[in-house]
């Protein structure tokens, strides 16, 4: 191509950089990488990936770590995939310093890993030195964003909002919610009060909007919760003489805030919940293109935190609350490790793989630990499901994982295998948790 006067751009020198990593030749798809600026082009993550694949398939680590190192220095950061190859040729290299290194991206990148990377990570900790040290499954923790996150979430809802809504309309509704700042919830008045009403006789149900507003304010300590609802609404129930005075009282008692003729309400209360660090009830899953515009990795960690679901059983209402922990890569302060594993064929997570050394086995019931094999070099791995639980109110679900009743534990899913270990190496053991088997 060069020699016939053709310049080269990214997309053909990636595609030559892929036969030569095809054909094992990791080193020249890694200098056409280098090289690419001599053709005024800039290489991208996928210009990086035949030589870096192919370093790691091949096992030659420091060649790999190289080509990160100038994925680096051209500003290309790496992704799920190219993390997963590092952390396994550094594990088959036995480097500790970089095995740790990775998991640490992951964490910060991922909400759980694939089974490939699973087997990887639970590998290292049986066969080679690990810091993991006691499983204390009581440390699993709440994982929110944080003040600083939260007020450019904040401040990025109302722009959005600005652009979309009249913006003298929003602006009255911020300096309202300044002056009102107290609320510990924020209600989606309409996704309840039409909640299961498709059929002939259905309506607004103001029924089921008042028993999610006073179950609130029993569960807050008697606080009231703010619900947010559009004002044609509003002027349909106060014409309605049987809801008129419950309407009336939620005024009174700054229970209720309308919104403006041709507004959309999602805007007041997504930026109420946000901007007060609140809850938020609703079942809407917040799937619109309004919601696409503010980021899917960084908005549900939020609403893992913030959404409370609802439902309403032969008339009974059952508030679901956020999960007491978070459903994402975490390493506890004593070294342990706690990492989602997502099912086959998608990237939800389905079960948890927990590695800390044999003496976690302590923490649990007597009943729930593998019988001591006669080979000290063996190593004690179980696979043990125990159910996610929740917060029993409004106000424990602030709270950290409180203590081990919060997990409940189902015997007659126990398994377990045993493998072999060097003489040097801790014994570490595992523990799989079903992310399903969450007590509602």
């Amino acid at each position: 191509m060069v020699s016939n006067g053709i310049k080269p751009n990214e997309a053909s020198i990636t595609a030559v950089a892929r036969l030569a990593a095809a054909n094992g030749d990791g080193d020249y798809a890694f200098d056409l990488v280098k090289n690419v600026g001599a053709y005024n082009e800039l290489p991208r993550l996928r210009t990086y990936d035949p030589a870096l694949f192919c370093f790691c398939e091949k096992l030659e680590a420091d060649k790999a770590y190289e080509v990160e190192e100038h994925m680096g220095s051209m500003g290309v950061g790496l992704e799920r995939g190219e993390i997963a190859a590092l952390l396994k040729v550094s594990l088959e290299s036995r480097n500790e310093k970089r095995v740790y290194g990775y998991l640490q991206k992951l964490r910060k990148m991922v909400r759980c890993v694939r089974g490939e990377t699973a087997k990887v990570i639970e590998h290292w900790f049986a066969v080679f030195e690990g810091s993991g040290v006691e499983l204390d499954v009581d440390l699993l923790v709440s994982v929110d964003i944080d003040d600083d996150e939260t007020e450019r979430f904040a401040e990025s809802v109302a722009g959005l909002a600005m652009e979309r809504e009249v913006k003298a309309n929003f602006s009255e509704f911020q300096n309202w919610l300044e002056e009102h700042a107290n609320y510990e919830a924020i209600v989606d008045g309409a996704n309840i009060g039409l909640y299961q009403q498709n059929f002939a006789e259905g309506g607004f149900s103001t029924s089921q909007l008042d028993a999610v507003v006073k179950d609130l304010y029993n569960q807050s300590g008697k606080k009231w919760p703010l619900i947010i609802m559009h004002n044609k609404r509003l002027r349909a129930l106060l014409q309605n003489p049987s809801t008129r005075e419950l309407i009336q009282e939620w005024i009174e008692k700054d229970v209720l805030y309308t919104t403006p003729q041709g507004s959309n309400d999602d805007w007041y209360w997504l930026y109420a919940a946000v901007k007060l660090r609140c809850l938020l009830v609703t079942n809407d899953e917040m799937r619109d293109h309004i919601f696409e515009l503010l980021g899917s990795d960084f908005f549900i960690k939020w609403k893992e935190r913030h959404q409370v679901r609802y439902t309403f059983v032969k008339g009974k209402l059952e508030l679901q609350m956020p999960p007491l922990f978070s459903v994402v890569i975490q390493e506890s302060e004593n070294g342990s490790w706690h990492v989602p594993v997502a099912g086959n064929g998608n990237d939800s997570p389905q079960s948890w793989l927990c590695v800390s050394r044999p003496r976690a086995c302590d923490a649990l019931e007597e009943d729930s630990c593998m019988e001591g094999t006669k080979d000290s070099n063996d190593i004690c791995c179980n696979s043990k499901f125990l159910s996610f639980g929740r917060p029993e109110s409004l106000t424990s679900c602030k709270n950290k994982l409180q203590s081990q009743a919060s997990f409940q534990e189902s015997d007659n899913k126990i398994t377990a295998l045993t493998c072999k270990r060097k003489e040097r190496s801790p014994s570490p053991s595992y523990l799989h948790v079903p992310c399903d088997q969450r007590h509602q």
